[in-house]
């Protein structure tokens, strides 16, 4: 049976991972509207699936809540720990383990892999107060975590995303969430383009970080990937509003129906 609300249920004894209360989010260089009454409370160990058509505002609450500087919230705010992401820079959210994998991760010429990898899990490593990496402690440590995400030693030598395929692209952003030590995951789309052999390598990745106490939202527009993740909520976006929220069933009923269901 589909349970659908206004917003998600939230037991209040448990501390929510990000919390998101009645959000308006517009584009800076055109002042238009994307989001309007956002509402949602991810917990830690939590996956949540955000579904919705095209142009709906499931990239733009992505690009939001890790402060994006092409997009303002207008209303509302963001709570991450108990702290206003609103009043974060980029860098800060990233610090604090937000971490967002696009659905088409650039190229960065000049810059390899290893070495990048190295400096952002310090980063982090530093803020949270634990002993930083030398070289060699660090090849070791993420030459043992490589081959979870399906590439080999061979790309930490490789400048970023240079030359990769799609999908290799995607599997060097969850190399670098692990490194981060990331505590609350944005998969934006990465499954789209993937073979399901990768899909199935991104469900026991996000398995893992589940089982970590990582809250994860999900972005897709693609009932597989459910299908074998099985997710604690689905949540359906039109309009720049959270129209609809249920389990995996929601999911279903729109791959039987279609959107056209909540006209």
């Amino acid at each position: 049976m589909i349970k659908t609300t206004n917003s998600v249920r939230a037991n209040t004894h448990a501390k929510a991972g990000i919390e998101i209360s009645n959000i308006g989010v517009k584009i800076k260089n055109n002042n238009k509207t994307i989001l309007k009454n956002v509402n949602l409370k991810i917990k830690k160990g939590e996956i949540h699936v955000l579904m919705g058509r095209n142009g709906s505002g499931k990239s733009t609450l992505s690009k939001a809540i890790v402060g994006h500087p092409s997009y303002e919230i207008t209303k509302g705010q963001i709570m991450y720990k108990g702290m206003n992401l609103n009043e974060l820079e980029v860098s800060e959210r990233a610090l604090k383990g937000i971490f967002l994998c696009f659905q088409s991760p650039v190229e960065i010429q000049g810059v390899k892999n290893l070495d990048f990898l190295r400096k952002i899990s310090n980063s982090r490593r530093t803020y949270l107060g634990k002993s930083t990496y030398d070289p060699l402690e660090f090849y070791i440590f993420i030459n043992n975590k490589i081959e979870s995400v399906g590439l080999n030693s061979g790309f930490l030598s490789r400048n970023i995303n240079e030359g990769f395929s799609g999908g290799e692209k995607k599997r060097n952003e969850l190399l670098q969430l692990i490194a981060m030590e990331a505590e609350f995951c944005i998969f934006d789309e990465i499954d789209s383009g993937l073979d399901i052999d990768s899909i199935k390598s991104l469900v026991k990745i996000i398995g893992d970080l589940k089982s970590q106490g990582v809250g994860i939202l999900i972005i897709t527009h693609y009932k597989k990937l459910l299908d074998l993740l099985n997710p604690d909520f689905v949540h359906i976006l039109k309009n720049g509003e959270i129209i609809r929220t249920g389990n995996k069933d929601l999911a279903d009923l729109i791959e039987k129906e279609g959107f056209e269901i909540f006209s």
